[in-house]
């Protein structure tokens, strides 16, 4: 499902653990944008930095995958 904009509180699960990481903040370095995510109910693990993907209009995440049913809130 492909993404406008990745917001925080969003939901998106690992592809190769399949665990489910939270959007808590989304911010642009240079010429980049970043989102941080932490891992939904683990408040002991560090939070992922993962750069922002663009692809015809829509933001990805490298090695995630989008899990709610609907971006509109």
């Amino acid at each position: 499902m492909p993404i406008k904009k990745i917001q925080i509180g969003q939901v998106w699960k690992k592809d190769d653990t399949g665990d489910s990481y939270l959007v808590t903040k989304v911010y642009n370095e240079a010429l980049a944008t970043f989102a941080v995510l932490r891992k939904a109910g683990s408040e002991t693990d560090a939070p992922l930095r993962i750069r922002v993907s663009l692809a015809g209009g829509s933001q990805t995440l490298a090695g995630f995958r989008f899990s709610q049913e609907s971006e509109e809130f």
